[in-house]
C-alpha cells in the first residue's frame, strides 16, 4: 500500500506541474506581444493629354416630306366622305405618275366631324366636315414643286410642312466622313502641341465624340398657307439650301 501510494501521489505532482507549466505557456501566450498586421497600398498617378479636333461641312438634304390635304364639308357624312376621298384619290394617283413611288405616300391624318348650328338652343347638326392629309416623301427635289402644284391645281387646300433632311444613307456617309476628318485634325493638333510643350505622348486610351447633328430644319414655305382649291396664283418655288453639319472629337492620350 505505501508504494502504491507513493507512486500515486508522484503521478498526481507530474500532473499538476504539467498543468502549471502549461498554463503559464498559455498565460505566456495570451499575454505576449501581438502580431502587427501591415496593408500596403500603391497608387499609380495616371496623366492624360486631351486634344480635340473638328469638323464642318456643308451638306444639301436629299429627302423632302410634304403634306398635301383636303378640307371638305357636305350634309352628310356621304357626301363629305365622297368629295374629301375624290380629291386625295386624285392627288395620289397624280403624284405617283410624277414619278414617286407608292411606299412614300401614306396617309397622316383622317377626321370626320358634325357641323353644329350654336345659334339653335338645341345645336342642330347642319352637316359634316372631313379633313385628311397625306405625307409625301420626295427624293428627286425637281418633282418637289410640281408635285405641289398638282396637288394644289386638283383641290388640296391644305399644304404644309415642307420638311429637308437627310437620308439614313446620307447621314451614315457624311459621319464617317466628317468622323474622319476631325480624328485627323485631332492627331495632328496633339504632335504640335505636345511638341511644344515638351511632353512626349504614348498611346490613345480614351476617345470621346460629339456630333453636333445640324441637319437641315424644316422650312415652311408660302405653300404651306392654307387654300381655297383654287391653286397657287404662280408655279411653287422651293429650294433646300444648304446647312452645316459639325462634329467634334476628343483624343486622351497618356503621357510618357
Amino acid at each position: 500500500m505505501k508504494n502504491y501510494f507513493n507512486a500515486r501521489t508522484i503521478i498526481n505532482a507530474i500532473l499538476v506541474t504539467a498543468v502549471t507549466v502549461g498554463a503559464g505557456i498559455l498565460v505566456t501566450r495570451l499575454t505576449g506581444p501581438l502580431p502587427i498586421s501591415v496593408t500596403q497600398t500603391l497608387s499609380e498617378k495616371q496623366t492624360t493629354f486631351n486634344t480635340t479636333g473638328d469638323s464642318e461641312m456643308s451638306v444639301i438634304p436629299d429627302e423632302a416630306r410634304v403634306y398635301l390635304g383636303i378640307d371638305v364639308g357636305g350634309q352628310t357624312v356621304a357626301e363629305a366622305q365622297s368629295e374629301a376621298n375624290e380629291v386625295i384619290n386624285s392627288i395620289t394617283t397624280a403624284v405617283k405618275k410624277l414619278g414617286v413611288d407608292e411606299k412614300n405616300i401614306k396617309t397622316q391624318n383622317y377626321s370626320l366631324n358634325p357641323n353644329y348650328d350654336y345659334e339653335s338652343p338645341e345645336r342642330t347638326i347642319i352637316g359634316y366636315r372631313v379633313n385628311t392629309q397625306i405625307l409625301v416623301k420626295i427624293n428627286d427635289f425637281e418633282k418637289l414643286n410640281q408635285v405641289i402644284d398638282t396637288a394644289t391645281n386638283l383641290g388640296a387646300n391644305q399644304v404644309g410642312g415642307i420638311n429637308f433632311s437627310l437620308s439614313e444613307d446620307k447621314q451614315e456617309e457624311l459621319r464617317k466622313e466628317a468622323r474622319k476628318e476631325a480624328i485627323d485634325e485631332a492627331k495632328e493638333n496633339a504632335k504640335e502641341l505636345a511638341k511644344l510643350a515638351g511632353i512626349k505622348l504614348g498611346k490613345v486610351v480614351n476617345i470621346t465624340e460629339s456630333n453636333g447633328g445640324n441637319y437641315p430644319q424644316p422650312l415652311y414655305a408660302r405653300a404651306e398657307m392654307a387654300l381655297d382649291g383654287g391653286g397657287l396664283e404662280a408655279p411653287t418655288q422651293i429650294n433646300p439650301g444648304s446647312e452645316t453639319y459639325r462634329y467634334s472629337v476628343t483624343l486622351s492620350y497618356e503621357t510618357l
